[in-house]
C-alpha cells in the first residue's frame, strides 16, 4: 500500500514537472514572439526617420542650390541680402517643423516598440485559473 502511493506521489510528480517545463517552454517562446514584434516595431519606425530625414536632406539642398543660383544672379548687395535674409528664415522654420516631425516620429517609434510587452505584461500578470 506504501508502495503504491509512493509511486502515485512520483507519478503526479513527473506530471507536475511535466506541466512545469510546458509552461516554461510556453513563456520562453512567448518573450521571443515579444521580442520579435517590438524589434519590428523598431525596424519600422527606423525607417519612417530615415525617409524622413533623406527627404529633409534632399529639399534642404535643393533649396541651398536654388539660393545659391539666386544669389549668384543678385546685381546689388540688397538684393543678395534680401535673398539671404528669405533663406535663412525659411531654413530656419523649416528646420523646426522638420524637427518637430522628427519628434512626433520618434515618441511613434517608442509607443510601438513598447506594445508587445505591454500585452506580455497584461498576460503575465493575468490570475492563472
Amino acid at each position: 500500500m506504501a508502495c503504491e502511493a509512493h509511486h502515485v506521489d512520483e507519478m503526479q510528480g513527473t506530471r507536475t514537472m511535466s506541466y512545469g517545463f510546458e509552461d516554461f517552454q510556453r513563456f520562453q517562446k512567448d518573450q521571443l514572439d515579444t521580442v520579435v514584434k517590438s524589434v519590428g516595431a523598431y525596424n519600422k519606425g527606423l525607417q519612417a526617420i530615415a525617409v524622413e530625414i533623406a527627404d529633409y536632406s534632399k529639399k534642404s539642398y535643393e533649396e541651398s542650390a536654388a539660393t545659391a543660383e539666386k544669389l549668384f544672379g543678385a546685381r546689388t548687395m540688397d538684393k543678395a541680402l534680401e535673398i539671404q535674409t528669405a533663406f535663412a528664415r525659411s531654413s530656419y522654420e523649416g528646420l523646426v517643423a522638420e524637427m518637430t516631425k522628427l519628434g512626433e516620429l520618434y515618441v511613434d517609434l517608442a509607443k510601438e516598440a513598447v506594445k508587445p510587452y505591454e500585452g506580455a505584461l497584461g498576460k503575465a500578470a493575468a490570475p492563472k485559473a
